[in-house]
């Protein structure tokens, strides 16, 4: 299954989570798209809420249903805490997501872009694979034609602020993860325990 291209804002209404994480999606109109539009009632079955919670975390993070699989499998190896969150902060930790978080792009999408295009850095080599895991210190940064890159400098200027578990440094445009994020800093809009019933059901 490819990643999904088309349009945010009306997946977001449709799975009632701002894909995007700005949250513009659902301000004026915070139902699914359809003829029916808020008058719509639609009672979930467990399999349902499984596959929402699913697609809700896969489409967050804007992966293909493959790379989402793997990533739940290699998750599932770690021997320390539970498999959905360690999931979700191995999700937290791919090169793409951890620009968005420094603030060089506005969106995960756009982020992805940066990286996919040769912009990005890690520990002052290019990498250009959104997939690679950040581990904790390395520090992520833009070479140097990327700096002043017109959606970078926009993006940081609207930028409103980082999460805990990121370090920033504005003279060098480079941060770094301090730590591994904590179940509680990452989206409450999501309940992973579902997701970790639907892939064992899969077997």
């Amino acid at each position: 299954m490819s990643r999904y291209t088309g349009p945010s804002w009306k997946k977001s209404r449709r799975l009632g989570i701002s894909l995007t994480g700005t949250g513009k999606e659902l301000n004026r109109r915070p139902y699914a798209p359809g003829q029916q539009g808020p008058n719509r009632r639609r009672k979930l079955t467990e399999y349902g809420l499984q596959l929402q919670e699913k697609q809700k975390l896969r489409f967050m993070y804007g992966l293909n249903e493959r790379q989402f699989v793997n990533t739940f499998k290699k998750a599932g190896k770690i021997k320390e805490g539970k498999h959905g969150e360690n999931f979700m902060i191995m999700l937290e930790q791919r090169l793409d997501n951890v620009v968005y978080r420094l603030g060089f792009a506005t969106t995960r999408r756009q982020a992805r872009q940066l990286v996919n295009h040769g912009h990005i850095t890690v520990d002052g080599k290019r990498v250009d694979i959104p997939s690679y895991q950040v581990e904790v210190g390395q520090v992520i940064g833009l070479r140097e034609r990327s700096q002043k890159l017109k959606i970078v400098q926009e993006s940081l200027e609207g930028l409103y602020g980082r999460p805990e578990f990121i370090q920033f440094d504005e003279n060098k445009l480079e941060g770094s993860l301090t730590r591994l994020p904590l179940r509680e800093e990452l989206t409450q809009d999501v309940d992973e325990s579902f997701i970790v019933e639907y892939y064992n059901k899969l077997g």
